[in-house]
């Protein structure tokens, strides 16, 4: 009986690291990483690859660790967070601090085997999100373009990792994923914007889920597209992608386009539903092709 009370025990505490560092998000971020740095690498280095997964996970953990400790009051009113192990009672304050703390620096100390220069963007990153974004999220809607920052950084941390260096390639692919988190955040808060509203979270450009948002959406959707095919011209240095791949991803793009006008006319829950999804995809896949378009070149 007690072997089963244990063994109980022990995968609730499992649920509750996975929820205190938002595991989904978390992999999403280091598949990120791991994508930027097959990019930037000439040859792989799998122990870097792992340290890079490692040490991301644990930045990105933290981050969220941190950030449900300051929201854990708001958290408690909203439908899809009040299950969260603070507000849920599973949890103490103190050790969500314990868990955020320890994670960030042994991240962080990870990354800096890496190279210094990748463990100092992890690090802007924490701040960022926990400093700065997160307080904002009850002031302004433009705690988004903040968010936005420390959110682009995966994609360019990974190519950083790789090089030790930042520089034109690692910028367009922080900009990629800069631009890419307007659409997707602001669908998701049109999705969900009665229950951010309970928790008193800005969410929306306008705060209205109204045809201003609307627009934006479509424009930033667009401006997406548009830099994730800079690549194509050979302006980016090493970062290059071939026309094949372009014509891709702006299949792909087109397709998120679609969505975000489909929300433009039915300005529903549904809609952004759909496109949040989409967005995920495009970003998802993006990735993938521009790692496949590298080591096929270099293969052919």
């Amino acid at each position: 009986m007690s072997k089963t009370i244990t063994n109980i025990h022990t995968i609730d505490l499992v649920s509750d690291f996975k929820e205190i560092t938002k595991m989904r998000l978390a992999v999403s971020v280091v598949f990120s990483s791991v994508a930027g740095y097959f990019l930037g690498a000439e040859i792989i280095d799998f122990v870097e690859v792992l340290l890079l997964a490692v040490g991301g996970y644990m930045m990105v953990g933290a981050s969220n660790a941190f950030n449900q400790v300051i929201e854990k009051d708001l958290d408690a009113l909203m439908n899809r967070t009040k299950n969260r192990p603070i507000p849920s009672g599973r949890m103490s304050v103190n050790k969500a601090l314990l868990i955020g703390s320890t994670l960030g620096a042994l991240g962080l100390i990870i990354l800096y085997y890496i190279n210094p220069i990748t463990s100092m963007f992890g690090a802007i990153s924490i701040f960022l999100y926990v400093s700065v974004y997160t307080p904002l999220k009850t002031k302004t809607p433009l705690s988004v373009f903040v968010g936005a920052f420390p959110g682009a950084i995966p994609f360019m941390l990974g190519w950083v990792a790789a090089t030790g260096s930042f520089s034109i390639e690692a910028g367009t692919l922080f900009m990629i994923q800069f631009f890419w988190q307007f659409p997707h955040f602001w669908a998701l808060g049109w999705w969900l914007y009665d229950d951010y509203k309970r928790g008193g979270f800005f969410m929306l450009p306008t705060g209205k889920r109204d045809k201003g948002t609307a627009v934006q959406i479509i424009l930033y959707t667009i401006w997406t597209i548009a830099v994730s095919l800079i690549p194509v011209f050979g302006v980016t240095g090493r970062l290059y992608l071939t026309p094949v791949s372009g014509v891709l991803i702006l299949i792909l793009g087109l397709g998120m386009l679609y969505y975000a006008y489909k929300l433009y006319q039915s300005r529903d829950e549904i809609s952004a539903k759909k496109l949040m999804f989409a967005s995920v995809s495009y970003i998802t896949l993006l990735q993938i092709i521009y790692v496949l378009d590298k080591y096929i070149r270099i293969w052919i």
